[in-house]
């Protein structure tokens, strides 16, 4: 077990350091850039350094418990494109880069607006502009008017404000050599081992209880978990399977945590070509898809089944628009109905990832039953998303989370703008473009109550076009010594991982 020591002196007694050591299921990071950091062993470190201008309560990701961050608050004019943020005043960079001003907010934004800069550029597509009125005050102003601004500033993606002299003085190396505001900050990187922080004594909330992490990176399933049973580790990522939550569980040392948002599988059907632009085939798959032994598979302490075509978390969802039960003779009595007595064969591109090998493979099963071949290319990870961008697969399934509203969901995964090719590509593998008059109209309209009535009919409309079959319902797994305290009830985070903030303490 690593420690630091004594570290300082409480009433004339020397006071154990506080280390935790943290396993994550990778073999290195790319960079701790905040608008680059898109991995998940990357996105789990980005609220321990770094901070929005609002927040989510540690531990919940409901959109109600969204809260002032680094700025104390905010107001907007009626029409919804002008909004105001005021500024904390106590916020200090890390490693001398001093205090934070509406200098650093407005470069922060403009830079996490660049498509050169930033991987999340898309997200603040509807940002005319960042102005910074006096040190404690930014001014940004929509194109269209917009409720959701609170939201997208959040400490997530592109939502992080970093130094702006540390970008420009460390230029390239500020990608291993990271400056943020949160409570911890950057001590070490050691290339496909660890990166080390350490606390930072000046975090505007207090100094944090806990002195150094330790986040190793451990992509062996048994070296980590062999790691942890030994004591190496204070909190680990989890497996997503069954039996390796359950043997977690029931350790008596051990806490298990299964949080928010979840990965949803579905599989996208696309509609832009033969066999899949026939409605009555795409019909016929949900019919011959069985969704619950896929689900029964994956276990169900860690998957769910998956009802709408958003996760049932997401602000939105509706639970209601469902496809029908499985029913391998309608599906064969549609199959003939659309010109294939003798049945079908399709080609998918899959991913050797195992949150959707093993689903493929179940479902590669299912639609034999009902005389449809489904012919599946496995590739490496990288390969199968190169491959499904550039339209190769007419079928393609894909395990995602995102920022739970139902905008962000149905605008990347069902606009027709946001299909492969498309000036505006995102995730629409199924060409689907059965609601994009609600799917528009929701992103800009302000009243809640109607926004939801558009959502709810572009849901409908997309499960009665078949664009997409929903297959399960995966949370994020993690287990973690019953000496550490996270300081918060956590039920979810949308980094991934669980945040340790300024309260977290580790008693050994």
């Amino acid at each position: 077990m690593m420690a630091l020591g004594a570290l300082g002196m409480a009433a004339g007694q020397a006071r154990a350091a506080q280390v935790l050591n943290v396993g994550m299921a990778a073999s290195d990071l790319a960079t701790l850039d905040p608008h680059r950091a898109s991995a998940t062993q990357e996105k789990i470190l980005m609220p321990w350094l770094y901070n929005g201008l609002t927040r989510f309560k540690p531990g919940s990701v409901s959109l109600e418990d969204v809260e002032p961050d680094l700025a104390r608050g905010w107001e907007s004019s009626p029409d919804k494109k002008v909004w105001t943020f005021t500024l904390r005043d106590d916020v200090q960079f890390h490693a001398g880069f001093g205090n934070m001003t509406s200098e650093d907010v407005v470069f922060s934004l403009d830079r996490a607006r660049d498509t050169r800069t930033s991987t999340f550029a898309a997200d603040f597509s509807n940002v005319d502009k960042v102005e910074a009125i006096d040190p404690r005050t930014v001014r940004i102003t929509l194109k269209s008017p917009s409720a959701d601004l609170p939201y997208l500033l959040v400490g997530y993606q592109g939502g992080f404000i970093v130094s702006k002299k540390a970008v420009e003085q460390r230029g390239d190396d500020f990608r291993l050599q990271p400056v943020g505001t949160g409570p911890f900050q950057f001590d070490a990187y050691q290339a496909s081992q660890s990166v080390t922080l350490k606390a930072n004594e000046q975090y505007f909330r207090g100094k944090p209880k806990i002195d150094q992490i330790v986040f190793r990176y451990i992509r062996s399933d048994a070296s980590r978990d062999l790691a942890y049973e030994s004591g190496e580790l204070d909190l680990i990522y989890g497996r997503q399977d069954q039996r390796w939550a359950e043997r977690m569980k029931g350790r008596d040392d051990t806490r298990l945590d299964i949080i928010e948002p979840a990965y949803q599988g579905l599989a996208y059907l696309n509609t832009s070509r033969k066999p899949f632009d026939d409605l009555r085939v795409r019909q016929a798959m949900a019919y011959a898809i069985e969704p619950e032994r896929i689900v029964a598979y994956k276990g169900t302490l860690v998957a769910a089944a998956s009802p709408a075509v958003i996760p049932k978390a997401t602000l939105g969802a509706d639970l209601d628009a469902t496809l029908p039960p499985p029913d391998v003779e309608k599906a064969r009595a549609l199959l003939k109905e659309a010109g294939y007595a003798n049945g079908l064969t399709f080609k998918v591109i899959q991913t050797q990832n195992a949150a959707t090998l093993g689903p493929a493979q179940i479902m590669q099963a299912q639609l034999k039953k009902a005389g449809i071949t489904m012919d599946m290319d496995v590739v490496e990870h990288a390969t199968y998303h190169q491959q499904i961008r550039k339209d190769l697969s007419d079928l393609v399934i894909y395990a995602s989370s995102r920022f739970p509203i139902a905008d962000n969901y149905l605008k990347e995964f069902y606009l027709s703008g946001a299909s492969p090719g498309q000036p505006g590509a995102a995730a629409n593998f199924s060409h689907c473009d059965a609601a994009d008059a609600e799917i528009e109209a929701a992103a800009k309209e302000l009243d809640l109550a109607k926004r939801k009535a558009l959502w709810k009919a572009a849901q409908e409309k997309i499960v009665a076009a078949v664009c997409a079959i929903p297959l399960f319902e995966q949370k994020i797994v993690w287990a973690s010594r019953k000496t550490l305290d996270y300081g918060y009830d956590l039920q979810g985070s949308l980094s991934y991982g669980p945040l340790i903030t300024e309260q977290t303490t580790l008693k050994k």
